[in-house]
């Protein structure tokens, strides 16, 4: 238990117990950290435009990256894909199982099965041998809107009841062949489905979970849908990795699933901006600055805070708890606070590259202290 959860109780998670397992290099489940996963929407059959994008999406953060497997062409691309990245690689595979197969031979970390439409038991079969065979892990990924006709007509509708069944039958098969390196989700565009499905499905397996709102919809209403679904789980302790899916550049996605982390103190990366929403009694243009200051330091991946407030009314005391702070004064200039201390005073018009400046400064002492660390902590 870190210090701060244990002088603020109110701020601890418990992790629900999961048993662990490998997708590629990466650990999901256990005491592994929580990752963040996207997905490409380049074709996977043009390898050079699909890693580019997943080239991107691994410089925003992500831990795993998915790759949609629809035919041949797909899976023949996927060992180039595969053989130039060194982030893990699942295979998304519908309808056509032997994809999967396919995807499992050409180097595939794991590979995403949705039962609805992967066909009978025998053919999930085979592709938990491909699986086996290859080194692998698997997805079982169970939609609310590709539930199995038989599921719908029983229950009526998609609900919490008949995803988990969906989600059990198959985990039973993958258990009946000895195979054990799989993980499940539950996903619905419904925010109480999801939620729902995740809760009943975390009570009746230990199995890691890869939550997420599916087709949450365009940047800003995906990013609140996606915050309210995955907030209420990961607050619970429920989760071990994430997908945000949203109408939206990829990138987008791994920016939204570390903010959401990053706002329940579960995962730390970059420069988490704690700044007002400005008001009349601001010594300088608040919004203008945090969304200058969000662009010029997006390329800062180690765990820092900075905050911009406008005023002194609140500037100080939000300062006291980041490594950086600017507050507003008066005659166009501001206090810079260094560690939660006034440090010097700044002039509104040199503020960008000033704090900027500081903030990569301090960033770099934060990571010689980290890397400093790291070998007492290999030995401990």
């Amino acid at each position: 238990m870190s210090s701060h959860q244990h002088v603020r109780p109110w701020r601890m998670i418990e992790r629900r117990k999961s048993r662990k397992i490998r997708v590629g290099s990466v650990e999901v489940g256990g005491d592994a950290p929580i990752t963040v996963q996207s997905m490409t929407n380049t074709l996977t059959s043009d390898a050079q435009a699909t890693l580019r994008q997943i080239a991107a999406l691994e410089e925003a953060g992500a831990d795993i990256v998915r790759v949609s497997c629809p035919d041949v062409e797909s899976t023949q691309a996927l060992r180039t894909i595969v053989d130039n990245t060194a982030i893990p690689i699942v295979a998304d595979i519908h309808f056509h199982y032997k994809r999967a197969i396919e995807a499992a031979k050409a180097g595939a970390a794991c590979l995403r099965i949705n039962p609805g439409n992967i066909g009978s038991a025998d053919r999930v079969r085979e592709v938990v041998q491909a699986a086996k065979d290859y080194g692998c892990s698997m997805r079982i990924g169970v939609n609310a809107g590709s539930l199995e006709k038989e599921l719908l007509e029983r229950y009526g509708e998609p609900c919490p009841e008949a995803m988990v069944e969906s989600a059990l039958f198959h985990a039973n098969i993958l258990r009946d062949h000895d195979f054990h390196e799989f993980k499940i989700s539950v996903k619905a565009s419904d925010v109480f489905l999801t939620v729902a499905a995740y809760q009943a499905l975390a009570d009746a397996i230990d199995c890691p979970l890869h939550i997420g709102v599916t087709e949450a919809g365009p940047l800003r209403t995906g990013t609140i849908k996606s915050a309210i679904g995955l907030g209420n789980l990961l607050w619970a302790g429920i989760g071990d990795t994430i997908r945000v899916s949203l109408a939206a550049d990829p990138v987008e996605e791994i920016k939204v699933g570390f903010d959401i982390l990053k706002s329940l103190g579960l995962r730390h990366r970059g420069v988490n901006i704690i700044a007002c929403p400005s008001c009349a009694r601001q010594g300088f243009n608040v919004i203008d600055t945090v969304a200058k200051l969000e662009e010029r330091l997006a390329h800062i991946s180690t765990p820092m805070s900075l905050s911009i407030i406008g005023c002194v009314v609140n500037g100080p005391g939000e300062a006291l708890f980041t490594d950086v702070g600017f507050t507003g004064g008066g005659a166009g200039a501001g206090m810079v606070y260094m560690a939660g201390k006034p440090d010097h005073k700044l002039a509104n018009a040199d503020m960008i590259e000033h704090i900027v400046e500081l903030v990569e400064r301090k960033a770099e002492e934060l990571k010689a202290q980290q890397d400093a660390l790291m070998p007492v902590a290999a030995a401990e």
